[in-house]
């Protein structure tokens, strides 16, 4: 009952301050219903800005995403970036000189609300703002960063979220989102933060607006991931359907692919239309099979090779193609890493391209059957945290001495160039497309072409499951399952014993030797920890466990390996590594 009255104490703040009219009344129903539950939601705390920044469910409130929690955010941040200018911490601009900043949107209800306000809130504090005319892809943002030398920038997005979110991610000079110390630095700058404090009003000149120009050179810029034109002229006429889901690539996605030399694209229509309600879909995201439905409609109709498809950020790709009944197969992020980093170091080295500072990067729960192609290959692999702010890193810390030629993760991403800093959609599919236009002039299908790799590799099974718990309880079941784990670890998963844990927040490795466990440090990049679990059986499965930082859900990430004598055996193989997830769920009691 005391919460209750502290939340009915903040809401009231809203009554009597300097809201609309609009969000008074929205906060006023809230108050006045019955069931208390959305005024709860909406007020028991403030939206926390977490290392990428700000994600919620659009309304009025301290815990929703609305221009006034966008504004105080952006305040905090301004204050950390005139600061860091003031004490000539950044490598892209003298000290006194004016901060200037990238400020972006996705096709989201409220995208272009959020961006002027942020871009207003900046310019308020005096610095430089570089706003997109239009909606425009996340990786874009990055890629104007570094071409502009900026000090940051902000994407209003939520991604792949359901059409209710809306979100916010923090860029660094460096094109990638912030990590740390950064982090907590402007963490700490928005905690301080009240609606008092915000200033608006800025000078309108301090605000310049960008579009047609920058997407030249971005397009330029993924161009340059072209490994192999000729293969690309050869097969110009591959079959591509493709769909932005309503989102951001709907124009730059079929011009790289011309430029890159592919001339038989087909969009689907109905997906073209930029609509924040996401009205084809039960949801934007190209990791639901559902959401691939109308574009696998639309390429049986058209007899195309493969459909492709970004989400509304235009950051993550689905790629589905034909398997040899000819049947349409959505390809797994696992498996279309795993194909870019085969085909980068595999035919990079057939061209003479390949030299010894290159090297990939990949995510401590993307497919290990990575680790071996590139152990075989004799290639430099690295494993980094979830998220591509990592992999970025990774390039910002050896790009003097090495040379990135491309890194992903499980959850249909991959960053192909260090010209972006994040994952970024448009190149990734037209070099999927090229993988695809090289299994043809060799006479194979996509899905020959994955099949191959894995009776050269060995073959596995990925399969993730997610449990959402909404609300601030959710919250706190999520954060006491974490602690369940470590406390009371799985010493046996589906039959098998466990030989190896890791815990990233401990930094500790332990394994099993001649029955005794023995323990070792676990050294991450910046030495950071991060909240993930993971553990390996004696006969080849891999769990990782970790709750999502954007979403209010704990994943588990399953690796396991079956039996593949021939390419006929798929099927067989993923049925069998499939029918053993329930027995791994039930060691871990999910």
């Amino acid at each position: 009952m005391d919460e209750l009255k502290q939340i009915m104490a903040t809401a009231q703040t809203w009554l009597d301050g300097n809201y609309d009219a609009e969000t008074k009344a929205q906060v006023k129903q809230m108050m006045e219903a019955e069931d208390k539950s959305e005024l709860i939601d909406s007020f028991y705390r403030t939206l926390e800005f977490g290392t990428g920044g700000l994600r919620g469910i659009m309304g009025p409130g301290t815990n929703r995403m609305n221009k006034y929690i966008v504004a105080q955010a952006t305040q905090g941040y301004a204050n950390y970036l005139n600061k860091i200018a003031r004490e000539g911490g950044f490598a892209t601009l003298e000290k006194g000189g004016q901060v200037s900043v990238i400020v972006g949107h996705d096709c989201r209800n409220n995208g272009r609300l959020f961006a002027e306000t942020v871009a207003d809130v900046f310019a308020a504090n005096g610095i430089k703002v570089y706003l997109f005319e239009s909606l425009r892809p996340t990786p874009e943002v990055s890629f104007a960063i570094r071409h502009l030398k900026c000090q940051g920038g902000v994407n209003v997005t939520a991604s792949h979220n359901p059409k209710e979110y809306n979100g916010y991610k923090a860029y660094w000079e460096d094109g990638s989102q912030v990590l740390q110390p950064h982090d907590k630095g402007i963490i700490d700058e928005v905690n301080k933060v009240t609606m008092a404090d915000v200033k608006t009003g800025g000078d309108k000149d301090l605000i310049q607006i960008i579009g047609g120009e920058m997407d030249y050179d971005y397009m330029m810029a993924v161009k340059s991931v072209m490994i192999d034109q000729d293969v690309i002229l050869r097969q110009k006429d591959l079959n591509i359907v493709y769909t932005p889901l309503h989102g951001t690539g709907r124009q730059i996605i079929p011009m790289c692919l011309r430029s890159w030399g592919f001339q038989n694209i087909h969009v689907v229509p109905e997906q073209m239309v930029i609509d924040g309600n996401f009205p084809t879909v039960v949801s934007p995201n190209p990791e639901n099979s559902e959401a691939m439905t109308m574009g696998m409609n639309l390429g049986t109709k058209l007899n195309a090779d493969l459909v492709i498809a970004s989400d509304p950020d235009a950051d993550r790709i689905a790629i589905v193609c034909r398997n040899d009944k000819n049947e349409w197969v959505i390809i797994n992020g696992n498996q279309t890493c795993m194909m870019y980093c085969y085909y980068i170091i595999n035919n990079m080295k057939r061209l003479g391209k390949m030299t010894p500072d290159m090297y990939l990067s990949k995510t401590i729960v993307t497919s290990e059957v990575i680790r071996r192609i590139a152990d075989r290959q004799g290639v430099t692999l690295t494993d980094e945290y979830t998220g591509f702010k990592w992999i970025a890193n990774r390039v910002r810390m050896w790009e003097k001495d090495r040379k990135y030629i491309g890194g992903g993760e499980e959850s249909f991403g991959f960053m192909a160039y260090d010209a972006v800093r994040d994952k970024c959609s448009p190149s990734a599919i037209c070099l999927i497309c090229e993988i695809a236009a090289y299994a043809k002039d060799n006479g194979m299908s996509l899905y020959e072409y994955l099949l191959n790799i894995y009776m050269e590799y060995g073959f596995q099974r990925e399969a993730t499951v997610n449990i959402v718990r909404p609300g601030k309880t959710g919250a706190e079941e999520i954060a006491q399952m974490m602690v369940n784990y470590r406390q009371n670890p799985p010493q046996t998963i589906a039959g098998e014993q466990v030989i190896c844990t890791k815990d990233y927040q401990l930094s500790e490795e332990r394994n099993l030797v001649n029955g005794q466990w023995q323990s070792k440090p676990i050294h991450m990049a910046l030495d950071a920890k991060s909240n993930v679990l993971q553990y390996f059986t004696a006969g080849g499965l891999k769990v990782s466990v970790r709750p999502s930082g954007t979403e209010p859900k704990i994943k588990f990430y399953f690796e396991i390996p079956a039996t593949m004598k021939t390419p006929a055996d798929y099927a067989a193989a993923t049925a069998a590594a499939e029918a053993r997830v329930p027995a791994i769920r039930a060691s871990l009691g999910i």
